[in-house]
């Protein structure tokens, strides 16, 4: 847990000295591990903020909606990094899915700390300091993916774009489940 927690403040405070530690690694599992533990913040920011503080949703619709939240946002860090992957030859870029997952697990660091904001919902709208995210995936795509420089901000475009869509559609497929569930 200690590693976890180093990793977060130092990919948040430090990125340029980070990614290199970062792409000297050859074990995904960390990432994996990572994004798993962090993700878990906003789905239960929003199960306990809808249930215990708002007091507007029932429990088992909260558990599940908490549930399907969790679930979408692990699967859009690993639909990111296929995107990142995929889209690496358009810019010039090295592919390998290994790098793609942790540039995007390591990215989404902001957007799963925001998500503590949904634990208050008239505070909800500081998520948008996961914004921050987009900068982290600029300055490590350059040593994760081996972008060159004139080349890093159309693709850091482009995957923003990417998980733009992604969120867009898991928040209709939360929506859909949500109004299901009541």
């Amino acid at each position: 847990m200690l590693e976890l927690i180093t990793r977060a403040r130092a990919i948040l405070t430090a990125p340029q000295v980070e990614w290199p530690a970062v792409e000297a690694e050859s074990d995904d599992n960390l990432a994996v591990r990572y994004a798993a533990i962090l993700s878990l913040i906003p789905a239960l920011a929003r199960f306990a903020g809808g249930w215990l503080v708002g007091g507007h949703t029932p429990i088992l619709p909260a558990l599940f909606g908490a549930v399907v939240a969790y679930a979408l946002s692990f699967g859009m860090v690993l639909a990111v990094a296929l995107a990142v992957d995929l889209l690496a030859p358009r810019f010039d870029s090295r592919r390998g899915y290994g790098n793609a997952l942790r540039l995007t697990a390591y990215s989404f660091t902001p957007v799963w700390l925001a998500g503590i904001f949904l634990l208050v919902p008239g505070a909800s709208f500081l998520v948008v300091l996961g914004l921050y995210g987009i900068y982290l995936m600029w300055t490590g795509i350059p040593v994760l993916m081996r972008t060159p420089g004139k080349r890093t901000v159309p693709y850091a475009a482009a995957i923003a774009g990417c998980a733009v869509a992604f969120d867009i559609a898991a928040r209709l497929v939360l929506a859909v489940v949500s109004g299901a569930m009541r």
